[in-house]
């Protein structure tokens, strides 16, 4: 029942049992032994455990959590992370065409610039050929 609870509250968190062997401050292999059952944490961790996890310690050592609950959780978090899903890529769907305008809008500059360059180039030339005429 014990590890049980455990395992279940610990992936309820989010927590791999390396970051709650952290949080405890002890190492990984007692969290899978407390999870298979090998052992049980003392009553000092035990309390250290159950703060952890945001539960009592009688919850802890109760009767066995249900998955049906922890799955309801895990469907309204699965919601919420696809809402933000949804609006990170409008998000950058937006940016993509910011972009999108900005460099268009640098590329129209630079051919207005070389086309008129040219254009003055040409004028020039054509100025230069009637004055050379007019010297003749």
């Amino acid at each position: 029942m014990l590890n049980h609870n455990i395992q279940t509250l610990r992936k309820n968190k989010g927590y791999t049992q390396e970051e709650l062997a952290i949080r405890l401050h002890v190492v990984r292999q007692t969290i899978s032994k407390w999870e298979k059952g090998i052992s049980v944490p003392d009553a000092e961790t035990l309390q250290r455990l159950a703060d952890v996890l945001e539960v009592s310690v009688s919850e802890l050592l109760g009767m066995p959590i249900e998955e049906k609950q922890m799955n309801e959780v895990s469907i309204q978090l699965s919601r919420i992370n696809e809402q933000l899903m949804i609006k990170n890529r409008r998000s950058s769907r937006i940016w993509k065409i910011i972009g999108c305008i900005l460099l268009g809008f640098v590329l129209i500059n630079l051919l207005m610039l070389v086309l008129f360059s040219n254009l003055r180039y040409e004028q020039s030339e054509e100025i230069n050929s009637q004055t050379m005429e007019v010297y003749k």
